[in-house]
């Protein structure tokens, strides 16, 4: 039976294709390397103990003869050094490059490069592309070029990328491991992630968060390719679809699996702040109107009374 199931789960792992430890953005790769890091740190504490464990077993078993019998025995400050000493040397190491990794690869911060060796001229503009996660599905707007696309993401290499995200409902969460850490997508909430590809080719993009019955479908391919390739592509893209305007969007939001590629020749300009601010819909007002007419009835006097709750600091969108 083993036999049987050992060469299907090494075929199983061959389709992996590894993108994690073998990405293709600089973001990624910092990442991929405190993984490896942080797994050779906590190896350094788990094979050694597996292997006294076993070595024990051998040792003091009942039919040994040569083991040292002593029944008394219940203390060495060499041993209590040992033991406490280096899982505490592991927990600082491992803490020390969390705390530096959270502040460099913070996904709101800007890149300092692009690649090792090679930093951001201060001039240079990110490409943003604005994201909204639908069921289930993924739209993407690129604002700079006035096109859009649903279930397809091309990216120029070696070209900060500025992601703008969302949800038209549910939360969910975007993930491309090739290209840099998951970022979760909330209604009425932008998140943003700050990531750079560095090498061209074709890689996984998916949901990494269960959102409904269309979950396992909302997949998507990330194409990279140099300046000319991304141009044409623009271009090819201006002169299908049509515009991605408050009616199509909505038509578009309806829940959908295993939806293929489209595209859209424009956008409306002001779609992603009305998705933000949850007023698509016509007649619906957005939250900010509506916030600025609770604290102008607060002001006078005539808000709604709510009941009191602790004061907590507002809750920051969270990224693995």
């Amino acid at each position: 039976m083993i036999r049987r199931i050992a060469p299907l789960a090494l075929l199983l792992l061959g389709g992996c294709g590894l993108q994690v430890l073998d990405p293709a953005g600089d973001v990624a790769s910092q990442q991929a390397q405190i993984l490896i890091i942080s797994t050779v740190l906590m190896l350094v504490i788990i094979v050694p103990v597996m292997a006294l464990t076993v070595f024990f077993a051998w040792r003091y078993r009942a039919s040994s003869k040569t083991a040292e019998h002593r029944p008394d025995w219940d203390h060495s400050t060499g041993l209590e050094l040992i033991i406490w000493s280096a899982p505490l040397l592991i927990i600082i190491m491992l803490g020390a490059i969390t705390w530096i990794s959270t502040h460099t690869l913070d996904p709101y911060r800007r890149l300092e490069r692009i690649a090792p060796g090679r930093t951001i001229a201060a001039h240079a503009k990110p490409l943003e592309i604005q994201v909204v996660s639908l069921d289930w599905k993924w739209l993407f707007i690129y604002p700079e070029q006035g096109i859009a696309t649903v279930n397809q993401l091309a990216l120029p290499v070696d070209r900060e990328v500025r992601f703008r995200l969302t949800s038209g409902n549910v939360m969910n969460s975007f993930y491309v491991p090739a290209l840099a850490g998951q970022i979760y997508t909330m209604a009425g909430m932008e998140t943003k992630l700050h990531a750079v590809l560095n090498r061209p080719g074709v890689f996984e993009g998916f949901s990494a968060n269960y959102s409904g019955a269309g979950f396992s479908g909302m997949h998507f391919k990330v194409a990279g390719m140099d300046d000319a390739g991304f141009a044409r592509w623009v271009e090819k893209t201006r002169q299908g679809g049509g515009l991605l305007d408050r009616q199509a969007y909505l038509a578009a939001a309806r829940p959908s699996e295993n939806v293929p590629p489209g595209y859209w020749s424009s956008v409306d300009p002001q779609l992603f702040a009305r998705i933000v601010d949850m007023c698509v819909e016509p007649g619906k007002p957005c939250m900010t109107e509506t916030m600025k007419h609770d604290m102008a009835g607060s002001a006078t006097g005539h808000a709604m009374h709510m009941p009191a709750s602790p004061t907590q600091p507002p809750a920051h969108p969270s990224h693995r």
